[in-house]
């Protein structure tokens, strides 16, 4: 009976054993550093030293090359780390079997549980070992610096940041726990390559239903289980807090923190970098993606409200950083405000957020010619080519080249026309510009200080128009334009793959041209947006609301309730609504309650609203103290005639024109300024 039991427990040990190693993914040169250890080859180190995040696969690993060294007729000793601290006793008495056996292996688990011990652990008890056996330290904090500050430690300390796996292992993991193939993308999408996170997720992936749909969306079982493997419990609740900032921002510096808590940022800015699964880098602080991923799932599902009050803070404070910026600074800010875009699903596809540093915007030098229009060839063809050339001699400076990080090539280029009058040899040459600006005169004329802007090219044939670390910089490039180029009226996109960008161009409010021109046999599809009828603000917060609630068409209307006056049409409405402004039934007709001057203000009451925006620019001009009282007396205190304004101000009649048309041309001036810029 006894030997039947032994026999059965050998071979459930066997099959367990079995499917450990058939799970098992990746690791490869962890593991050649483990595996010349147990063979004494040029003995690559004494202490192996691992280091990562929770569910990074650290106890996955140990009990990995614990089995190959027990097949390789070594004796493994265990130490749970959870189960020895804090005390030298419990410690030796655990390991001490590696003491007295020279073909023994150590291995150390939940090293940051009895992290307190590491001192003597270094200082007396790893020195008492035989030379012959190996040391694996698994935690999920890196060694304190006493390792290195002793010299004798120096070449026998091996440390090895464990990271997430790559995309082929976290395939491989994903294809080995049955997830089907069609939900991959998903799962990683969220997981990305983090062990824990591919294993939870895959338990739940290999019950859906793949025919159904293939936007797979973690459990809040999964989410709440990574939280508590990889943050456990915070300090207090403004930490919690402060780790969702960070999860939620693209990088959290002391400042973004002290917009987003209202409080003193710097002790909570010291303990997030001291996390193991916070990373820094030149911009700040960032957490690992399953981290953050796990955060905003579990804050969104928690507590809505919270979610969107934090949402909110942040977008206001990066777009304040973004406004602000110049030169070099503006295309980092940017990006930052554009990275909270991320969370909104429907376009995370069209962003990579990936290989940063591989690739970097440059302006466009007369040596990188050859090269831009190189490219232009390979991507669309030698008639874009020659328009290409064209446009490099009229408009250098709104070309923008990607360098190669590594080697400074032109990998890619982008060109952004700003026109504001083309002439007949521009349109002659370029059908897709002639289309844009036929569309434009047509449909809303330019007025004076206006232009168009049109991505003419963006181009980079490796991933032509598609999703890619270039592709991601030219989209922060023309955000950049929108929030900067004060004059801009409309800007028109070319894509030559209208159906694939599709959704990215509904969510951004782009609308079709059309017109397909072609050029070189090929056509190209123009989508347009005119800022004159959904300005900038406007359209800021539109996509704020998507984001937090998903996909919110704009009224069919909304084009039509706004009216684009060129600048005589508006001087003219701008007196007619003066004479009028004591008569809001005669108001109700003026054009100006269609322009944004009056739409943009909200409220349900056109009349209102305008009477309150003349009556607004009329109280700026109290610095012209005479430009005031004339409008004043005359519009706004209901003098019948201009006869009676000018004995009210005691002004010979001619004096009195003369400072009224002053003042009408001063009102028209700063309301027309308020109709195009805001």
């Amino acid at each position: 009976m006894t030997a039947g039991c032994g026999d059965s427990s050998s071979s459930l040990g066997q099959r367990l054993k079995q499917t450990r190693e058939h799970h098992f993914v990746g690791r490869t040169a962890e593991l050649a550093l483990l595996r010349r250890a147990l063979s004494n080859a040029s003995e690559p180190f004494s202490v192996l030293y691992l280091h990562g995040p929770g569910g990074i696969g650290k106890s996955t690993l140990l009990r990995h090359f614990g089995d190959e060294a027990t097949s390789a007729g070594r004796r493994v000793v265990h130490v749970d780390g959870r189960a020895v601290s804090p005390s030298p006793a419990r410690f030796e008495s655990a390991a001490g079997a590696a003491l007295a056996d020279e073909s023994a292996v150590l291995l150390v688990d939940s090293f940051e549980h009895c992290q307190g011990l590491e001192d003597w652990l270094r200082d007396r008890f790893l020195p008492r070992l035989p030379d012959t056996v190996p040391v694996v330290l698994a935690g999920r904090d890196g060694p304190g610096p006493q390792w290195r500050a002793d010299p004798a430690w120096r070449d026998l300390l091996k440390v090895v940041p464990l990271r997430n796996l790559p995309p082929e292992n976290a395939v491989a993991l994903l294809t080995r726990r049955g997830v089907p193939p069609e939900l991959h993308e998903s799962v990683l999408t969220f997981a990305g390559g983090h062990p824990l996170a591919l294993r939870l997720a895959a338990e739940v992936a290999v019950t859906s239903d793949a025919s159904v749909t293939s936007a797979w969306q973690p459990s809040q079982n999964v989410v709440e289980t990574l939280l508590t493997q990889l943050i456990g419990d915070t300090p207090s609740p403004l930490h919690r807090h402060a780790l969702e900032v960070c999860a939620h921002a693209r990088t959290t510096t002391e400042e973004l923190l002290r917009a987003a808590l209202d409080t003193d940022p710097g002790p909570i800015f010291a303990w997030l970098r001291e996390l193991p699964f916070i990373e820094s880098d030149a911009r700040g602080l960032h957490p690992h993606d399953v981290v953050r991923d796990a955060l905003n799932h579990d804050l969104r599902w928690r507590d809505p409200q919270g979610f969107e009050t934090m949402h909110r803070r942040l977008h206001s404070y990066l777009l304040g950083e973004a406004l602000a910026a110049t030169g070099s600074a503006v295309l980092p800010t940017v990006g930052a405000m554009m990275y909270l875009q991320r969370h909104a699903q429907v376009i995370r596809r069209y962003f990579t957020w990936q290989g940063e540093g591989e690739v970097f915007e440059d302006s466009y030098r007369p040596a990188d010619r050859d090269a831009v229009t190189a490219l232009a060839t390979e991507a669309e063809g030698a008639e874009s080519a020659s328009i290409v050339r064209f446009w490099l001699d009229r408009q250098p400076e709104n070309c923008f080249v990607y360098r190669s990080s590594a080697t400074d090539a032109v990998v890619a280029f982008m060109i952004w026309l700003s026109l504001s009058d083309p002439d007949p040899q521009e349109l002659q040459t370029d059908p897709v510009v002639a289309t844009a600006w036929r569309h434009c005169r047509s449909t809303a004329p330019l007025r004076c200080g206006e232009h168009i802007g049109i991505a003419r090219f963006m181009v980079h044939p490796p991933a032509y128009q598609r999703p890619s670390p270039v592709t991601d910089l030219v989209q922060m490039r023309m955000l950049a334009w929108f929030l900067h180029d004060k004059g801009l009226a409309t800007h028109y996109l070319v894509l030559r793959d209208a159906e694939f960008w599709q959704p990215h161009l509904a969510y951004f409010d782009d609308h079709p041209v059309g017109t397909v021109p072609k050029v070189g046999g090929r056509p190209y599809h123009l989508y347009f947006h005119d800022w004159r009828l959904t300005p900038l603000m406007q359209w800021l917060a539109h996509n704020q609301q998507q984001l937090l609630y998903g996909m919110q068409p704009r009224p069919a209307q909304e084009s039509a309730e706004l009216l684009v006056l060129s600048r005589p049409e508006f001087d003219a409405a701008v007196r007619a609504g003066l004479r009028t402004w004591r008569r809001p039934d005669e108001l109700a007709t003026n054009p100006l309650t269609r322009s944004r001057l009056v739409v943009n203000q909200g409220g349900t009451d056109p009349r209102l609203a305008l009477r309150d925006a003349l009556a607004g620019a009329v109280d700026r001009l109290r610095d012209d103290e005479r430009s005031h009282r004339v409008l004043v007396t005359t519009f706004l205190n209901g003098t019948p005639t201009q006869e009676a304004a000018a004995d009210r101000l005691g002004l010979p009649f001619s004096t009195y024109r003369r400072h009224l048309a002053r003042a009408l041309d001063r009102l028209s001036d700063l309301l027309w300024e308020q109709e195009l810029h805001g």
